[in-house]
């Protein structure tokens, strides 16, 4: 057979019309899920047509991308405010298409090249590259600010205070995350999918560190599904189904990957001051509003509802779950101190991602004359951060015993590449 009749059976490389394809549901499926969620919360009475505004600031944010807020409120007052958080919901959903799009037209190959995979990234990463920049340019709006009724009401007539509240994106730092983003995103498809042929050295890679990276992705979207599952039970059972389909298309996993490192023993320091309407549990409200700053861990949690203890053996079923899988996808003969090692490593960044993207950081002042906040309804202050030396020694011990205990129950399991094996044979 010659090289031209191999390279047919391999299939045509993947061009520009796939890498628009790719690219466009990516961008399509986030934009829809954070036009849903904006809808769910609210967003659509935002005035003067902000909400399609919304819309791209809400996907930028949801890669890293910077969004900015800004406020004047005339001559004699002063607004400011600041905005820290990432709608992980739409970066999950945007992750998932973005990585079964890249791996579609690499899956039963008979051979993938370097050249071949850099330049089917490349394609995609350029096409990204150009549709981020037009949301960043187009995720900018300012609007007006109702002053309500009351004591507020009047200052602000007698004053002339017009509070404007306006969000922008900075453009470079937009597109160096978002590129980062994608990059991680494709990396990790990479790893995790067997079903694509990789060169030499890049295949001896994915057989060292997919198991691990495959196991990773499992446990956050078995907490992510385990998070839909608890919303929708709270829906039936407590009503709110708007409010709690908004924690879903925009948060849920805001809520659901930092609660399993709770369940490890982290610990959070959080603070909430003002009529902050953000989705969240009303134990964790509850909580965060208790002082200056409050711890939220196991211990405060329960005090408020004790089926938080739950969390703790669900935290221990779903990492024990993830070190067996890890384990049944490694070669056979690992021994058991490495499959520890591997998932003591892999749950340490998996739990410093989460830290890094579960923090959460809002702010919303008004002053007059220069002179302290006016505090009621326009002061609002919410601040969420983990204990990052805590977390991260305890994704290492848990990952230590549970790759240990993991290793031990695959042992008795049978492995899908001796399952490949045989079956080739017969």
């Amino acid at each position: 057979m010659s090289p031209r009749d191999s390279a047919g059976q391999a299939g045509a490389r993947p061009g520009w019309v796939q890498a628009l394809a790719v690219t466009l549901a990516g961008v399509l499926a986030m934009g829809v899920v954070a036009a849903l969620g904006l809808w769910a919360a609210g967003a659509t009475g935002i005035p003067d047509g902000a909400y399609p505004k919304v819309v791209a600031a809400t996907v930028v944010a949801a890669v890293g991308g910077g969004v900015e807020l800004s406020g004047s409120a005339g001559s004699l007052a002063g607004a400011e405010g600041g905005l820290t958080v990432i709608p992980l919901s739409v970066t999950l959903v945007g992750a998932l298409v973005f990585a079964a799009g890249f791996l579609r037209p690499l899956r039963h190959r008979a051979v993938t090249g370097t050249g071949e995979l850099a330049g089917w990234a490349a394609r995609i990463g350029g096409l990204w590259l150009l549709a981020l920049t037009g949301l960043a340019l187009a995720a900018r709006h300012t609007f007006r600010l109702s002053l309500g009724e009351g004591l507020i009401s009047d200052l602000g007539e007698l004053f002339g205070i017009e509070p404007e509240v306006g969000f922008t994106t900075e453009v470079p730092p937009t597109v160096v995350f978002g590129v980062l983003w994608l990059a991680g995103v494709l990396v990790v498809a990479l790893l995790v999918a067997r079903g694509v042929p990789l060169p030499g050295r890049l295949s001896r890679f994915r057989e060292a560190a997919g198991p691990a990276a495959y196991a990773m992705v499992a446990l956050l979207l078995a907490c992510a599904v385990l998070g839909v599952v608890i919303g929708v039970v709270v829906a039936v059972t407590r009503g709110h189904p708007v409010e709690t389909l908004a924690v879903v298309l925009l948060g849920l996993p805001n809520l659901a990957w930092p609660a399993l490192t709770v369940g490890l023993g982290a610990t959070w320091d959080g603070r909430v001051e003002g009529p902050f309407a953000l989705p969240m549990p009303n134990v964790l409200d509850r909580v965060m509003r208790s002082g200056e700053m409050s711890a939220v861990d196991l211990g405060t949690l329960a005090e408020q509802d004790g089926r938080v203890w739950w969390l703790l053996p669900i935290a221990a079923a779903l990492l024990s779950a993830a070190a067996c899988l890890m384990a049944v996808r490694s070669p056979a003969g690992v021994p058991l101190w490495r499959h520890a090692v591997h998932m003591a490593v892999a749950l340490l960044l998996t739990v410093l991602v989460i830290c890094l993207l579960g923090r959460v950081s809002a702010a919303f002042g008004l002053s007059v004359l220069g002179i302290g906040d006016l505090g009621g309804d326009l002061s609002q202050h919410l601040f969420l951060r983990p204990r990052w030396w805590s977390a991260l020694g305890l994704a290492v011990l848990w990952g230590l015993v549970t790759g240990f205990l993991g290793g031990l129950i695959a042992r008795r399991l049978p492995r899908p590449d001796s399952s490949h094996r045989a079956r080739d044979a017969r």
